[in-house]
């Protein structure tokens, strides 16, 4: 097997196990039977609320999800670098939930989606390291025509 010196087979299938058993938690705490009434006294807003939140936080685990499993896939050989970086891509954040909104939600549930933010976070720094290793250094010689060209445009 090749050695992959940036993110490790460990890192990997530690947060993917992690990410399995929080989207498993996810789908247990957002569960609409029963939780409206530990919500909030007004259903319709929170209904809205929780619906909001539910499809937020299982959106961001299934991302987080499907970018480990890319990574896994690196690691055993099934993608290539090139695959990875082309189509392995995390998604952007999502918009911040509005914070009236979370008002409605009970603290499980706020806890939960706090949960998932900062698990989505640490997949972003992993992601963010990664594809700095790919990032474009100018060589010597670019930088020496660069610093020649301010000079000259200087004087």
């Amino acid at each position: 097997m090749e050695k992959h010196d940036d993110i490790s087979p460990t890192i990997v299938e530690t947060l993917y196990r992690e990410a399995l058993d929080l989207a498993e938690e996810a789908r247990e705490v957002f569960d609409m039977s029963g939780r409206l009434d530990a919500v909030s006294h007004q259903e319709t807003t929170a209904r809205i609320a929780l619906s909001c939140e539910a499809l937020r936080s299982t959106t961001r685990m299934m991302h987080a999800i499907a970018w480990l499993l890319n990574h896994k896939a690196y690691i055993n050989g099934e993608l290539s670098e090139f695959q990875l970086r082309r189509h392995g891509r995390l998604p952007p954040r999502q918009p911040e939930t509005d914070a009236g909104q979370l008002e409605h939600l009970d603290p499980v549930v706020r806890d939960l989606i706090d949960r998932s933010k900062r698990f989505y976070q640490r997949i972003e720094r992993l992601d963010a390291a990664w594809r700095r290793k790919f990032e474009m250094q100018p060589a010597a010689i670019h930088r020496l025509h660069e610093r020649l060209n301010e000079a000259l445009t200087t004087s």
